[in-house]
């Protein structure tokens, strides 16, 4: 005949793994759901970046795979805390744009040339401190005169 103080550390461990696996589940969906365009442009502040993105040659990436750490450690605090500072400032005030941190900066620059490090290997890249520096129109467009794109149009 069965223990039954065994029988219900199986099952709690049995519930406790389930519990643990839909917890992981529902945060890997979140994670990746929250990462593109459809997303970002929900609000307000986003839709000329998403419009102006929608229009490089960029296209084909998710906003986070250029505006977050490559790394799933690094990824999801910073994901976390740019986010939650994202949505406090869209509830205290809606901003008509929001410009990227040094610290968003420094994600970008990094992604870029992880990206980019066989065509950028005889870049003298000490000229300016980061590729957007002179490659504004990647991926947003922002030599367009505001007055001239079609974000509205999206």
């Amino acid at each position: 005949m069965p223990n039954p103080s065994t029988n219900g550390k199986g099952t709690a461990a049995l519930t406790a793994f389930i519990a643990g696996m839909a917890v992981l589940l529902a945060a890997s969906y979140s994670v990746k759901a929250t990462d593109g365009a459809a997303f970002c442009s929900s609000c307000h502040a986003m839709n000329e970046a998403a419009w102006t993105h929608k229009q490089s040659v960029h296209k084909q990436f998710d906003c986070n795979e250029c505006h977050t750490p490559a790394a799933l450690g690094a990824k999801l605090p910073f994901k976390a805390r740019t986010g939650l500072k994202d949505i406090v400032a869209n509830m205290s005030k809606i901003p008509d744009l929001i410009h990227s941190s040094a610290e968003m900066k420094n994600v970008i620059q990094a992604n870029c040339r992880r990206c980019h490090l066989g065509s950028t290997m005889s870049v003298a890249m000490d000229v300016k401190p980061y590729c957007t520096d002179c490659h504004r129109t990647v991926p947003h467009n922002r030599l367009t005169p505001i007055d001239k794109r079609k974000a509205a149009d999206a």
